[in-house]
């Protein structure tokens, strides 16, 4: 038995950044050298739900002039079962059991971003994070 229920999922912010036709021109050719960050931030609301907010973030680390930049903010809404208490569990449903559940969708629209803004050789997929979650915690 699952542990929470997902009631709602959407897109809260999306942001797409390229300057001009010179920095799209380089960023084309650069773009495979972009790193994705990812942070997850939850915060209670009334009646035991929890917004859970994952920040998806494709930037150049380098120090290029010309450079784009990719947000995505999306987030679930989150019921936890009566029994769920102990903060390391609600840790982990938050970190890593919901993030399975919107992966998929979440991904797509980060990539329909990227692709949307011009770079169609950019796919995001296949975040795990099973293991970003047993990296930081155990």
């Amino acid at each position: 038995m699952e542990k929470f229920k997902i009631l709602a999922e959407f897109i809260k912010d999306v942001s797409s950044e390229t300057k001009d036709v010179q920095t799209y021109l380089f960023v084309k050719d650069y773009i495979s050298k972009y790193q994705l960050t990812i942070d997850i931030n939850s915060n209670p609301t009334k009646n035991k739900l929890i917004e859970v907010s994952t920040t998806l973030k494709f930037a150049d680390k380098e120090d290029n002039e010309k450079k784009s930049y990719f947000e995505l903010v999306y987030v679930a809404i989150v019921k936890l079962e009566e029994g769920v208490k102990e903060k390391k569990e609600i840790e982990k449903i938050i970190l890593c059991d919901v993030q399975k559940k919107i992966q998929k969708k979440m991904e797509k629209a980060f990539t329909d971003l990227i692709n949307n803004s011009g770079y169609q050789q950019v796919d995001v997929k296949d975040i795990d994070f099973e293991k970003l979650y047993n990296s930081k915690f155990n």
